[in-house]
């Protein structure tokens, strides 16, 4: 196993972005995160941290839905070319992009920019939800749900070539991790592909330990780079009330840090981000807490 990774400096970059999701308030995740004490978890661990701010990103009010099947897409393309442009720059400096959210169509920018680095890029998609729809088979209209679809080469134009190519990663060598909700057109789509996916019902069958070695596999065979897409909501809701589509038996707080750990052992990781923290929604900054320990985990912090 190649190792990808070892201590690179972070930059940290916002995108306060909500026009992707069905609920307001994920706008506010980087600012809950930031005040949960991200930069001095980091700084503690030992790692060089800048954070270069927020992107500016569109307020909601200002605009309107053309297309009920793709709320919003004309100004979600525009936020994910400037942060595919931001992170491409980032990796290039030589630098570890972690990208705070802001909903879950921001990795379809994310995943622009690092993927533009990789010849063949990993990914670990850490979610209650496989994001796997389309504008064909969306229920919604809301592009968070697209996001991983769109990375892997399917759903509308813009989505898909957002950083002016296609694809940005391989079916086989994505793993989602934790999904419990998934709709018609994302099951199809995931058995069409042969995407490994690994239920709650798989969690709790072989367990995390189980899940994350054989997901290590699925993401490293081949690859130079593996990113990390967590959204806060594949967390059961009593660990993370603050997210905007909560699912109830979602994994623990325990195994989500037992995940991150085995992450941080392989040094394979390249790229994260943390999304979909909500703190309208949530307790006390309960959710951006939880974010910021599985951020120390995934970089390495340890007990003893």
């Amino acid at each position: 196993m190649n190792q990808y990774q070892e201590l690179k400096p972070i930059t940290v970059i916002g995108v306060p972005l909500d026009l992707g999701s069905g609920r307001r308030g994920v706008d506010m995740g980087p600012s809950a995160i930031r005040y949960a004490n991200l930069h001095e978890k980091l700084t503690k661990i030992g790692f060089d941290v800048e954070d270069i701010g927020n992107l500016s990103v569109p307020t909601l009010e200002t605009y309107k839905v053309i297309d009920p099947k793709l709320k919003y897409l004309d100004e979600i393309v525009a936020v994910n070319e400037k942060l595919a442009e931001t992170v491409s720059e980032t990796v290039e400096k030589g630098r570890f992009p972690l990208v705070l959210g802001g909903d879950h169509s921001i990795a379809i920018g994310t995943i622009a920019g690092v993927a533009k680095h990789h010849r063949k890029l990993g990914v670990i998609w850490f979610d209650a939800h496989g994001d796997l729809n389309t504008h064909e088979t969306t229920p919604s209209g809301n592009i968070h749900g697209m996001s991983l679809a769109a990375s892997l080469g399917y759903g509308h134009e813009k989505l898909v070539h957002c950083g002016g190519y296609a694809p940005k990663v391989g079916p086989e060598n994505v793993v989602i991790i934790g999904a419990r909700e998934l709709d018609p057109g994302e099951r199809k789509l995931i058995k069409e592909l042969g995407i490994r996916v690994f239920t709650m019902h798989d969690i709790d069958r072989i367990g995390m330990a189980r899940v994350m070695e054989e997901a290590l596999k699925v993401v490293t065979d081949g690859t130079d780079g593996v990113h990390l897409s967590l959204d806060l909501d594949g967390l059961d809701p009593k660990d993370c009330p603050g997210v905007g589509t909560p699912v109830v038996g979602g994994i623990t707080y325990r195994e989500s840090h037992l995940a991150m750990e085995m992450l941080a052992e392989a040094k394979v990781l390249t790229s994260a981000e943390f999304v979909e923290v909500n703190p309208i929604l949530d307790i006390g900054n309960k959710t951006a807490k939880v974010a910021v320990a599985l951020v120390g985990s995934a970089f390495g912090e340890i007990v003893l």
